[in-house]
């Protein structure tokens, strides 16, 4: 999948996939954001986002990184989501990215920090992934059989943020 333009054209194509299980979800997946002229378009690969883990229901690392002993998962509490959503010029400037990678390995965790349920999102029951303490949900639609195309909905965002997951293996 490509580009899709505009966030009112990935909404529509988002509305045009089917749905997903949630016990479809199960697995590692590696991510990669959708450019839609989204603040947050890029943000997540520059700082080295590898995807997300989805072990069972209870169990979800939401945000997976890259590191020399492979992904890592980070404690996205601890993730400044404010400055993502208000302020994304300074996330995507180089200082907050070093600032990133030097604190990293402070922010890795072996709790899940997420849940999987299937939630009603725009009509449709679906897979979604539910933050413990974050306001945000991600939302799936099935592409194909080892894609999905996701949808985060943070609150306080003014259109959602779309991202791919592709299943490892």
């Amino acid at each position: 999948m490509t580009a899709v333009g505009t966030p009112v054209e990935a909404l529509a194509r988002f509305d045009a996939l089917a749905p997903v299980a949630a016990a479809e979800m199960v697995g590692r997946w590696r991510g990669s954001g959708v450019p839609t002229g989204s603040p947050l378009d890029g943000l997540l690969e520059s700082y080295g986002w590898y995807g997300k883990e989805f072990v069972d229901a209870e169990t979800v690392h939401p945000l997976l990184f890259r590191t020399r002993s492979g992904p890592r998962p980070v404690d996205p509490a601890l993730v400044p989501v404010s400055v993502l959503r208000d302020r994304p010029g300074l996330a995507h400037s180089r200082v907050a990215r070093a600032a990133f990678a030097a604190v990293r390995p402070l922010l890795t965790t072996t709790r899940p920090r997420a849940r999987l349920r299937e939630v009603e999102h725009r009509g449709v029951v679906t897979a979604a992934m539910v933050y413990d303490a974050l306001p945000i949900i991600d939302v799936f639609r099935r592409v194909d059989d080892r894609t999905v195309l996701g949808l985060m909905d943070l609150r306080g965002l003014p259109a959602p943020f779309f991202f791919l997951l592709s299943r490892e293996g």
